[in-house]
């Protein structure tokens, strides 16, 4: 049942990339990029609480990573 979609992304690339990861002893910070989109996501913990988010840019826009860098 749940077989079929691990079995079909056997040898495929990972879409998630992380890129930065900054480690406390009960909290962090880590940036993940989306390969299929170029954004860059802001994914944050503390204890057992945590969330994520598009990380913006001074424009307030979403970072976008271009697909050829």
């Amino acid at each position: 049942m749940f077989n079929k979609d691990s079995e079909k992304n056997k040898g495929s690339k990972k879409r998630f990339e992380e890129i930065f990861t900054e480690n406390g002893v009960a909290n962090g910070n880590r940036i993940i990029v989306d390969r299929e989109t170029g954004i860059h996501y802001l994914f944050s913990w503390s204890g057992y609480a945590g969330g994520i988010t598009p990380l913006l840019g001074k424009d307030g826009k979403p970072v976008i990573k271009p697909n050829n860098e």
